[in-house]
């Protein structure tokens, strides 16, 4: 059996490419500046907030869960959002030491 593309790729490199690929939708930018701005756990207004259907809403959420950025907690019959500090973190060192690489001036490429 073949190898998973995970497999010959660095984990640095699978964490890079799944925040990326977890911030590349703007309607997750939308959810997390929310999140960010109500400085609270959010409870059901995103679908007012953002505009778009609640089925998109959950599985837009349910990507932000599942690499972890946000963590949800339930309070009676809904979940509340709220943003995984650690995840954040640990998002911001990775994308800030791939984002930070600097171009040689000096290249002789293009």
């Amino acid at each position: 059996m073949g190898l998973v593309k995970s497999e010959i790729f660095t984990h640095q490199q699978n964490l890079l490419a799944s925040f990326a690929k977890v911030l590349g939708h703007p309607a997750r930018i939308a959810i997390l500046q929310h999140i960010f701005k109500s400085e609270s756990c959010i409870c059901g207004d995103l679908v007012e907030e953002i505009g778009l259907a609640q089925a998109t809403i959950s599985q837009h959420l349910k990507e932000l869960k599942t690499i972890g950025l946000i963590k949800g907690n339930i309070e009676g019959t809904s979940v509340c959002y709220c943003i995984n500090p650690e995840a954040w973190s640990s998002m911001k060192i990775v994308l800030f030491d791939f984002l930070n690489k600097d171009l040689n001036r000096e290249s002789n490429c293009c």
